[in-house]
């Protein structure tokens, strides 16, 4: 068999396992603050969270396209026929996606709430930069770095500023009561949330897959370019795959990230849950839709918990954990990046 070929599908193999651990990593995100406050029970929530991931993947393909084009120029190897060459590019994808994996790994045996997305970013980037490869730093600046500091604080403030807002409407309401009719709302919030998940990250994977594709010379037998346009065309089954791959990962359930989220950042009560789902679902249908900006699910929903969190009061906040988080979300691009560094490095000495 061609040692492209096998290259392609291994590295497929890799972008779809990557899907389930971005799924299982990030299921914290759409239903912590639900479970919490006892709004759904955790396996209902991970039912709904995964029926919503794999509707949430199949809305959209821009930001696929940001993450297959706009991290680094492989048109060089996409655009090649030489056999070397197209190894050579298939090796960086692979290499960036063993980064990203380990990472997600790391994070997730010490429960602490990282992005998934930047862990392939920096991957990418990592990748990249070892193999010489041109690394599109206004692209990076525009759609990674502005919006990776932008989501939190938007996340934060929003959260904080809708729930002093909401806070002021219901103060003269029956607790109890309508604690209870949140609980019933959260359903709603979480369900945003889960398809907000999908929207974003499943589409990263997908990204990923048709660079794969493009590289190993496959790009006009799936009719990925829009011969029109020019414009990459996401194919069906590389959408229905990577929706299937997260549903799964999220089904399967993060609890050790679920418990940071849910509890030891802050005690939520369900009209705190629900605002902070609502405000992180908003940001990232926006973000999608609206910028094509590959952000994180994990800064943005955990940013809106803080916000929500600090009306109580700042200390309500346990800010030695949001530390934790935040050292975590700066150490993310750089340490995929290494990892996937060194892995095209050795990759390299056995490329023929």
């Amino acid at each position: 068999m061609d040692l492209t070929l096998i290259l392609v599908v291994v590295v497929i193999v890799i972008a779809l396992g990557f899907d389930y651990t971005n799924g299982f990593h990030d299921a914290a995100n759409a239903i912590a603050t639900s479970v919490s406050t006892r709004a759904l029970t955790p396996r209902a929530a991970l039912a709904m969270a995964a029926v919503m991931n794999f509707i949430g993947a199949l809305l959209g393909t821009e930001v696929a396209k940001t993450i297959g084009k706009g991290i680094i120029d492989i048109s060089q190897f996409t655009s090649s026929t030489n056999h070397t060459m197209q190894l050579h590019g298939l090796g960086i994808i692979l290499a960036a996606l063993v980064g990203a994996i380990t990472w997600n790994l790391i994070t997730w045996w010490y429960g602490l709430p990282s992005s998934s997305s930047h862990a392939l970013i920096g991957g990418l980037v990592g990748a990249g930069m070892a193999s010489a490869t041109t690394i599109l730093w206004q692209g990076i600046l525009d759609q990674v770095i502005i919006p990776m500091f932008l989501s939190p604080l938007v996340g934060f403030v929003l959260g904080y500023v809708l729930m002093k807002l909401l806070l002021a409407v219901v103060k003269t309401f029956p607790y109890h009561k309508t604690m209870r009719r949140f609980r019933y709302a959260q359903t709603v919030s979480a369900a945003a949330m889960a398809l907000g998940h999908g929207l974003q990250d499943a589409q990263k994977t997908m990204g990923i897959i048709v660079m794969a594709l493009m590289a190993g010379g496959y790009g006009a037998s799936h009719q990925i370019v829009d011969p029109l346009t020019g414009d990459w065309v996401v194919p069906t089954w590389v959408k229905l795959a990577a929706a299937a791959a997260i549903t799964a990962g999220t089904y399967s359930g993060g609890w050790r990230i679920m418990r940071t989220l849910g509890r030891k950042v802050i005690e939520l009560d369900p009209a705190r849950g629900f605002v902070a789902e609502s405000v992180a679902a908003g940001v990232l249908y926006l973000t999608a839709f609206v910028f094509h900006a590959p952000i994180s699910t994990t800064h943005t929903v955990t940013s809106a918990i803080m916000g929500v969190g600090a009306t109580k009061r700042l200390s309500a906040v346990r800010w030695g954990v949001a530390g934790n988080i935040v050292i975590a979300w700066f150490l993310t691009i750089p340490a995929a990046g290494a990892v996937a560094a060194i892995l095209y490095l050795l990759l390299h000495q056995v490329i023929p």
